[in-house]
């Protein structure tokens, strides 16, 4: 399965490697398409790709570490 989110960090969670911890955490392959990162706060587009069961819990604990994370919507086009 792959999930393109867009990860939200606000000023306390911005300098933390919360994307190196995922993948340490889970089994899945984690590709930042895109990202804009200021001292208060962080966006980043990442593409999640795993098992269901990985991904979903993978979205929950960036939920638990205080993350926004809002699912990317695909076009018919992407597939």
């Amino acid at each position: 399965m792959k999930f393109r989110v867009y990860l939200t960090f606000d000023e306390a969670t911005v300098r933390a490697p919360i994307i190196w911890q995922l993948g340490k955490e889970f089994d899945l392959v984690t590709n930042i398409r895109t990202a804009e990162v200021r001292d208060h706060m962080g966006l980043v587009g990442l593409e999640l790709e795993g098992d269901n069961d990985v991904v979903d819990a993978a979205v929950k604990w960036l939920g638990e570490q205080g993350v926004q994370v809002d699912p990317i919507e695909q076009s018919i086009i992407e597939g």
